[in-house]
């Protein structure tokens, strides 16, 4: 199914729009074909992704592999520093060009 992002192309804040964009360049950079839903475009997906996540008060960014929950950009972020940004995407079988030396 591939990578899926909720998030919002209308931001509140600056920190929220380099959080996105990090996330997509990474997903760019790894060539790891996504899909964007926007939430600022349709108001259901906000209810669609805070049911996947399973918190009402979830907020974008919010990554899916399929219907795998990956995690938010905290979780991102995290995975990033630890050299597992595979594992958070849930992809076998990539060459992190990330983690090269």
């Amino acid at each position: 199914m591939g990578i899926t992002v909720y998030y919002c192309s209308i931001t509140t804040t600056i920190g929220l729009d380099k959080n996105q964009r990090e996330i997509i360049n990474t997903l760019n950079g790894m060539q790891i074909p996504y899909k964007l839903l926007d939430l600022s475009a349709d108001a259901s997906l906000k209810d669609e992704m805070r049911a996947k996540v399973g918190d009402p008060k979830a907020m974008a960014p919010q990554i899916f592999n399929g219907d795998q929950y990956c995690g938010d950009y905290d979780a991102f972020f995290q995975a990033m520093e630890a050299k597992k940004i595979q594992q958070f995407f849930k992809v076998d079988n990539l060459q992190n060009k990330l983690t090269k030396e």
